[in-house]
């Protein structure tokens, strides 16, 4: 190809080749990409070692609070939240072996996060698309909702015992309320000139629930498993609070019985790992599932 363009003396032509031009303007485009990932990277190193900063200076401080100002006795300190930690993986708690403990809670945690989302997803979505049925049930729901867990959880261990029933039972409750909602607002929330669309291209209610309103209120959905899973693990920890004979709320009842503040700390310690790491896969889970999802400045702000 033969372009017409101004010759240094002014006087001529030059030819420009198309792939030279393309290969410039990938060139450039590929040293952009690259000034991307290391700008990301430089912002990451330097986000976390602000966060490390910011835990190393609150326990420094924290260890020598507790070894001029305040009792260790009341507050613990690092160092013994420390020992306590490793004499559990190493030695066994009083209740037997520490992974035995956080299975049985992993156990109760998984099993009514399922059965919680997967009940407050179906009834949110088919209540949020039938007036008259969340018209009927909106009272009852509410009722349900307002009555506090802890009673709940002290009615699930006289109707089921002590075992993994009654834990996984306040599992679901609190599972169940956080995952209805978001799931009922998404429903309502598709937009109407999608489904009047495909109903004219004869799309039948259950087309248009699979299609159109399930891929709509997805976003909703998945945002409210992070903060549901953490519920999940709080009505375990709750249950066994309340009576259990296995699993980490039975270890932080006993130190509280004991005076053990440092297992008490421990036992918070093991439950936010078990919880960060939920909220990490259901991160992929949500990257994978939402890649379709064109990317918004929000998704640039993590909490």
């Amino acid at each position: 190809m033969r372009h017409d363009t101004e010759t240094a003396d002014g006087t001529g032509t030059a030819e420009v080749n198309p792939a030279v031009t393309a290969t410039g303007a990938k060139a450039v485009d590929d040293g952009a990409e690259a000034r991307m990932r290391a700008a990301g990277l430089r912002r990451g190193l330097t986000v976390n070692g602000v966060r490390g900063v910011l835990v190393a200076g609150w326990l420094i401080s924290w260890e020598l609070a507790a070894a001029h100002w305040i009792d260790p006795f009341y507050y613990s300190q690092p160092t013994r939240i420390w020992d306590r930690l490793a004499g559990w993986f190493t030695d066994g708690t009083s209740q037997g072996s520490i992974w035995e403990q956080i299975s049985y809670t992993l156990q109760e945690a998984v099993a009514g996060f399922a059965l919680g989302a997967l009940g407050g997803v179906v009834l949110g979505i088919v209540l949020g698309r039938g007036r008259f049925l969340s018209d009927v049930c909106a009272p009852f729901i509410k009722a349900a909702n307002a009555i506090p867990r802890i009673i709940l959880a002290s009615l699930f261990i006289i109707w089921f015992g002590l075992g993994m029933q009654s834990k996984i039972a306040t599992a679901f409750v609190l599972v169940f309320f956080a995952v209805f909602f978001n799931a009922f607002q998404g429903a309502r929330e598709v937009d109407r000139n999608l489904v009047d669309n495909a109903r004219v291209l004869g799309a039948g209610r259950v087309q248009v629930l699979r299609t159109i309103v399930v891929p709509s209120a997805t976003s909703w959905i998945l945002a409210s498993l992070h903060s549901a899973f953490g519920f999940a693990i709080i009505g375990a920890v709750v249950g066994e609070y309340s009576g259990a004979d296995k699993g980490l709320g039975l270890l932080i009842n006993h130190s509280q019985g004991t005076f053990d503040s440092a297992g008490i700390y421990a036992g918070m310690i093991i439950i936010t790992v078990i919880a960060l790491l939920a909220e990490w896969l259901l991160t992929l889970l949500e990257n994978r599932l939402l890649r379709w999802r064109p990317p918004a400045a929000s998704d640039h702000i993590a909490i």
